[in-house]
């Protein structure tokens, strides 16, 4: 095999196994080789299944789309039966998954080899990367900033070039943040776009959302036509897409989009100016592809959001640690887990039944009247984060107040935990880095069930503004 696969998208190197220039042990020797160079700086993957790779990548693969291309599982979520699996706490202890989750089959019928799995924040509840288990990962950009969260292992792999994608969840910005902090595509897709069955339905009362980081929108296009697809029995269905594939949108010519433009916090924290300026020229650039621009006319009581979406997240998080009690055989107890888990897992405890469902029907609401104003428009323009990529330790706390971490991270992340509460689809883009070399990256949002538009007009950004030949400092 004489070229490089390094910077090659999954595509391409799909290709490659298709045409006979390499095999799919080549390509996962190659990958783990990377891995093994790279991860050193960046505590990315945190268990290596390299011989289970091999020992797959020379078998009888499915002949899938992806047949042959490594791929990193984020430690949370999606399971590999016989595999380490802990979400980022110690609770967890030498915990083995005893099943696949649906996504992670779909994920193998497509070809994909597991090399491995990568680092979350504990439970995935800080918009960074830092457990206490395995450390901290580190931004390929700059090793002092962070990945972001809670998919900040699987970004730093992407974009270091370790593998071309990673799995990637997203139960308030998950995906979006790390693509953002790491110069990624992250899509999130409408909530039940892709099943979170068999061992979750209603997840986290429907704000998590599953799929992957990738360095190119085909990619990311391609993947979800891959995985994509309810089970029976799933709580939510998402709307069938409209055209033949999600990879036949990327290729649209669509013009005449009209785009709300919102530089403001939604619970009117401060915007740092990089991210304002990124939105700016985005949406300069999307008038020049002949897309309408206007103000957005979005209103929101962010205290109120901000509060029933805390209790939400607090009793999703309650219900991780007693679904981890169940998995493990006994009770945690506050030594167990980090500080900020334990109490906003005791939050979450505090509150009765009819607190949780007033706070669902509250963030309901709030739901309904986002989705009336996205009637009158395509797409809403947004910075993905308030802030650019944050230093390491932005989000710890001070002893005795465990919760602070969480609070600064309501400033840093304004703009993505809305649309887990409508479960509409979102986007970040890699269009921008600051003058301290660091990606900011922008957000796409689209009227429910509507990818299809946000990756017809993501391709189109893309050939615009290309990004794929930016390589951060650390890399393979």
């Amino acid at each position: 095999m004489s070229d490089d696969t390094t910077w090659m998208d999954a595509t391409d190197q799909a290709a490659l196994v298709r045409n006979g220039s390499a095999s799919p042990v080549e390509l996962v020797d190659e990958a783990i080789a990377r891995i093994e160079r790279v991860n050193p700086a960046l505590n990315a993957v945190i268990f290596e299944l390299f011989d289970r790779a091999r020992a797959a990548a020379a078998g009888d693969l499915p002949d899938g789309p992806f047949r042959g291309v490594p791929l990193l599982l984020k430690d949370f979520g999606a399971e590999l039966a016989g595999t380490p699996f802990c979400e980022g706490t110690a609770f967890a202890g030498d915990y083995h998954s005893t099943v696949d989750q649906e996504l992670t089959t779909r994920f193998l019928a497509a070809g994909f080899v597991v090399c491995g799995k990568t680092n979350t924040p504990e439970f995935g509840i800080l918009p960074t990367t830092e457990p206490k288990r395995f450390g901290a990962s580190r931004n390929p950009w700059n090793t002092a900033h962070s990945t972001g969260g809670s998919s900040g292992g699987s970004a730093a792999a992407v974009a270091s070039g370790m593998v071309p994608v990673a799995h990637a969840n997203d139960g308030g910005g998950s995906i979006r943040i790390p693509a953002s902090c790491c110069g990624l595509v992250g899509l999130k897709p409408t909530r039940a776009r892709v099943s979170t069955a068999p061992q979750y339905g209603d997840l986290m009362g429907g704000l998590v959302a599953e799929h992957v980081v990738t360095r190119s929108v085909r990619d990311s296009a391609a993947i979800l036509d891959a995985i994509a697809g309810p089970v029976p029995g799933d709580p939510y269905w998402a709307p069938p897409r409209q055209g033949p594939s999600f990879a036949a949108a990327v290729g649209a010519d669509q013009k005449g989009l009209r785009i709300a433009v919102l530089t403001v916090s939604p619970t009117g924290s401060e915007v740092h100016s990089d991210c304002v300026r990124a939105t700016e020229q985005t949406a300069a650039l999307c008038e020049s592809l002949g897309h309408h621009l206007e103000p957005a006319a979005l209103e929101v009581d962010g205290d109120a959001f901000t509060e029933h979406f805390i209790n939400v997240w607090a009793a999703g998080n309650a219900w991780t640690l007693l679904d981890w009690e169940r998995r493990v055989g006994r009770t945690a107890v506050e030594e167990d887990v980090e500080p900020l888990t334990w109490s906003l897992v005791q939050l979450g405890l505090s509150l009765n039944s009819g607190q949780y469902l007033r706070s669902m029907q509250e963030l309901q609401k709030i739901t309904r009247q986002i989705a009336e104003y996205f009637e009158g428009i395509d797409v809403l323009l947004t910075p993905t984060l308030g802030e650019p990529p944050a230093l390491l330790g932005t989000f710890d706390s001070p002893p005795g107040e465990p919760l602070t971490g969480l609070f600064r991270s309501a400033a840093y992340v304004p703009f993505t935990p809305p649309f887990n509460v409508t479960g509409q689809p979102g986007i970040s883009l890699p269009l921008h880095w600051n003058e301290g070399g660091l990606p900011i990256g922008v957000q796409f949002v689209g009227r429910f069930g509507a990818e299809e538009t946000l990756l017809s007009l993501a391709g189109q950004l893309e050939a615009a503004a290309p990004w794929a030949d930016r390589r951060p400092p650390v890399s393979a």
